[in-house]
């Protein structure tokens, strides 16, 4: 689309060009969304490429309020995954123009007719709404782009209305301060306009707006409709979170736009460095990268054995493993990652309610009435042959098969479950009982009493709070022989032993 619509000259182009961490390219996913400006037979698009993965799906919601429609990209010979239906969900509750693309066309592997199936069966449109495309060589890409012109209504908004521009994305950069991608829906926002967020009340400077085209070009103003870009003089994205609404002193608005919600971690690890001498270096790596990640949570943790470290809230796993692999190589640590856990709600004798984010925090068992835990709704889609495998998969994750559907030739299986039990290895357990082909997707749900006990590990005799850990009661007994298990060939087997408490 940028190559056929001259945003970027060919002599520039590269494959993932608006993917510009080494990690993106790597993994081949998008992890930070990218908008971009470009413009087709004198009609000016405003275009984002948003991540996929469901850990940043508040930020999807919100890429979404920014826009008028969706491009609906499902690949010719995978069909439709369980994170792409989650992502059409939110695209129809923004009531957004929705554009199916089929890609992928020239792959030996392509099922067109199977796939095209699915989507009429999501969808309900016709099949000749159905767009085919190879985006590799460029066949059918410009009928996207007219489809876009043609489809999608142009951008309301009231350019006299008191100014309100809605932060779908913010990130720190070392030598401007804080960005913020905005979208503005109504008013405009100008160079050196004093400018402030309503729901953290923090105020600013507009030091410079413009569009991204995809790199930043500077503009005397963002007017109504507009996506593009503001450098600010804040020290922090804490004071320009995403889901946030930019107004102007000269033209005050009061009201937010909707839809604003703090994102709250749910997954937590602590992060030690192999040597105790680097924590220093490892805190202020973290405070570095919380200035640029809203959602990064941290505070210190110390254990006896692993010494000072931090522990730190994520979105989700996948949010985990690129703080980890950045904090690795962009600055050089050596670390311990401590098991991943979540969260739990514990209530005392007194009434009082505890959050609690490591096991180790777990108060005295005299002192608990009850301890609830998160459970999540969740979406698997596979096969049809693989039902069965998948459902006792669920099962033995102490999850409940809700919903069975079919979408043409594969099943969706809508389930609950306990979000503890399903971050440490159950997405590679599902990718093997499905020969790779099971995709899966979840949300918080709410939180649930359950019988919850306490398992402590012991090496020489003295506990290891950092290894605590909070299970089921019917499955503490198995959890603790399957560590002493994996570590009987590091610790002499007589120096290791669980203990469960209650």
């Amino acid at each position: 689309m940028m190559e056929m619509t001259g945003t970027v000259q060919k002599r520039d182009m590269k494959s993932q060009l608006l993917d510009s961490m080494d990690l993106e390219r790597e993994k081949g996913i998008t992890i930070k969304l990218a908008p971009v400006r470009m413009q087709h037979n004198g009609v000016d698009l405003n275009l984002i490429d948003t991540p996929g993965h469901v850990d940043f799906s508040y930020e999807v919601s919100r890429s979404l309020e920014a826009c008028e429609g969706a491009i609906l990209v499902v690949d010719a010979s995978q069909g439709i995954q369980a994170q792409t239906l989650a992502n059409v969900y939110l695209a129809l509750a923004a009531d957004l123009t929705i554009i199916p693309v089929l890609n992928k066309i020239d792959l030996p592997a392509a099922d067109v007719p199977r796939v095209s199936a699915e989507i009429i069966n999501l969808l309900g449109c016709d099949e000749s709404d159905i767009l085919q495309i190879s985006a590799k060589t460029g066949l059918g890409v410009e009928k996207v782009l007219d489809a876009v012109v043609e489809k999608v209504t142009p951008p309301s908004g009231d350019p006299a209305a008191p100014t309100r521009a809605l932060i779908f994305d913010s990130y720190y950069d070392d030598y401007r301060g804080v960005i913020l991608y905005t979208r503005v829906v109504d008013g405009s926002i100008k160079k050196g306009d004093t400018i402030q967020m309503l729901a953290t009340s923090a105020d600013g400077l507009a030091l410079e707006v413009g569009s991204l085209n995809p790199t930043m070009k500077a503009n005397a103003e963002m007017t109504t409709g507009e996506i593009g870009y503001i450098v600010t003089n804040l020290k922090t994205t804490r004071d320009a979170k995403v889901g946030d609404t930019v107004t102007t002193k000269r033209t005050h608005a009061d009201a937010m736009l909707p839809g604003y919600q703090n994102v709250k971690p749910f997954v937590y690890a602590g992060f030690f460095p192999v040597s105790n001498e680097d924590y220093q270096e490892l805190k202020d790596a973290v405070e570095k990268l919380s200035l640029s990640d809203s959602a990064l949570q941290f505070e210190p943790e110390n254990s006896p054995v692993l010494g000072f470290g931090v522990r730190i809230g994520f979105l989700g796993l996948l949010h985990m493993d690129i703080v980890r692999e950045r904090l690795e190589r962009e600055y050089s640590l050596d670390l311990v990652v401590t098991n991943p856990s979540t969260d739990y709600q514990v209530m005392l004798t007194d009434g009082t309610q505890l959050d609690i984010k490591s096991a180790s925090d777990l108060p005295d068992v005299i002192r608990i009435n009850e301890i609830r835990e998160p459970w999540i709704q969740g979406e698997i889609i596979v096969p049809k042959e693989y039902i069965g495998a998948v459902i006792q998969l669920i099962v033995n994750k102490r999850g409940q098969q809700k919903n069975l559907s079919y979408i043409d030739e594969r099943a969706l299986i809508a389930f609950e479950a306990p979000l503890a039990n399903l971050l440490t290895d159950f997405y590679d357990q599902l990718k093997s009982v499905t020969s790779g082909y099971g995709s899966f997707n979840y949300e918080l749900d709410t939180y649930i009493a359950e019988d919850l006990v306490r398992v402590d590990f012991y090496v020489a005799g003295e506990m290891i709070d950092a290894l605590s850990v909070m299970a089921h009661r019917s499955e503490s007994q198995r959890l603790g022989r399957e560590v002493v298990d994996k570590l009987k060939d590091v610790i002499p087997r007589q120096n290791f032993r669980p203990k469960r408490l209650r």
